[in-house]
């Protein structure tokens, strides 16, 4: 068991890394909050699998378990409304808590409720993805808006985050994936020699073992956390973290949420980042280097055919960095080293029907 302290002006909080954490370190930070009742929300396929193990755990609270659809369908503000319902009718009270149990879609949706019911009530994540190491930590909770991603939400930080890595013995390889590009994203911009490591030992998601995993969630945690502690509710440096997620969340919206992985669609968007980070600020970073090794991951290096610019730049100018008439890219210097740079739509468009035609040959 490792673990660090994520340090924002809310709170700080802890985030705890190993196996066999349900039964013990969930266990003291109950014993710290004393609930009044705990509500689980839980992803339907982690709750099949793993529901048992956890309520177990917490058999000593009076407890209850709202299931929620796999898939980012579900965050949804329907399901947002009717847990809300849910909670209401099981009566719990503003000293009761929310465990957070499933991927990054759980987090966010869990910890939206808990931002907004009676005003705000403790939760706790319970990733049970790799995915989940970036989205568990900082405190943004949301659900979708058909119009684009994360539209409707919080700033809210959890008590816990306890990252117990049993969980993630059943994730299928797609899954892997999806949360390895994140990890490459916190490499990429905060962390040269992390990069370095993932590109050097990782050539296939499927034989990453739970020492490696421990090592990438606690290291890419860290890059989150100093971005966190510095800006919390993303009036600076924080958009660095959304590096890729601009083109990505646009691909996104615009397939239809669920059918391309987020960790598949912001690996496009680092590609473009990277492509247009050579071609706009003269940087010199690996370009066919990271096209390849992405290939060789299982990674789509391209943006689907069937969505149109226009529709990906539609999107894209509904992204909470865009203001103005500009869209705000996130870019690399280097490795490590991060900017942002204001595109005019017309110029963007532009730039990604280029890299479109020649970046991904």
């Amino acid at each position: 068991m490792k673990q660090l302290v994520v340090e924002t002006s809310a709170r700080s909080y802890p985030v705890i890394v190993g196996t066999g954490l349900i039964e013990t370190e969930l266990m003291k930070q109950l014993e710290r909050l004393n609930p009044s009742r705990i509500l689980v929300i839980a992803d339907s396929a982690v709750q099949n699998l793993y529901g048992d193990k956890l309520m177990r755990a917490v058999s000593s609270f009076p407890s209850d378990v709202y299931a929620v659809p796999s898939g980012e369908e579900s965050k949804s503000f329907q399901t947002y409304y009717d847990i809300q319902t849910f909670a209401l009718k099981q009566g719990l009270d503003r000293k009761s808590l929310i465990l957070a149990f499933g991927g990054g879609v759980i987090g966010d949706l869990a910890g939206f409720v808990a931002a907004t019911y009676m005003r705000g009530i403790p939760f706790i994540q319970l990733p049970t993805t790799l995915l989940a190491h970036d989205s568990a930590v900082g405190g943004k909770v949301a659900v979708n808006h058909p119009e684009g991603k994360n539209m409707i939400g919080a700033f809210y930080q959890p008590e816990a985050v306890i990252y117990d890595l049993d969980f993630l013995k059943s994730l299928p390889e797609s899954e892997l994936r999806s949360g390895f590009a994140e990890v490459i994203k916190h490499g990429l911009i905060g962390n040269e020699e992390l990069y370095s490591w993932l590109k050097q030992e990782i050539r296939n998601v499927g034989r990453i073992n739970d020492s490696m995993l421990q090592r990438m969630i606690l290291q890419g945690i860290s890059v989150k956390a100093a971005v966190v502690k510095e800006d919390e509710k993303e009036s600076g440096v924080r958009a660095h973290l959304n590096f890729g997620h601009t083109l990505g969340h646009a691909i996104e919206s615009g397939a239809g949420y669920g059918k391309i992985s987020h960790g598949d669609a912001v690996a496009a968007g680092m590609l473009f980042a990277v492509w247009l980070s050579n071609r706009t600020l003269g940087a010199d970073l690996p370009y066919e280097e990271i096209q390849s090794w992405f290939r060789e991951l299982g990674f789509p290096t391209e943006v689907p055919s069937d969505l149109d610019t226009d529709l990906l730049l539609g999107k894209m100018m509904k992204d909470k960095k865009a203001s103005s008439g500009t869209i705000t890219m996130v870019l690399l210097q280097s490795i490590g080293e991060c900017r942002t740079q204001a595109f005019e739509k017309d110029r963007l468009k532009s730039l990604l029907e280029i890299w479109r035609q020649e970046g991904t040959v």
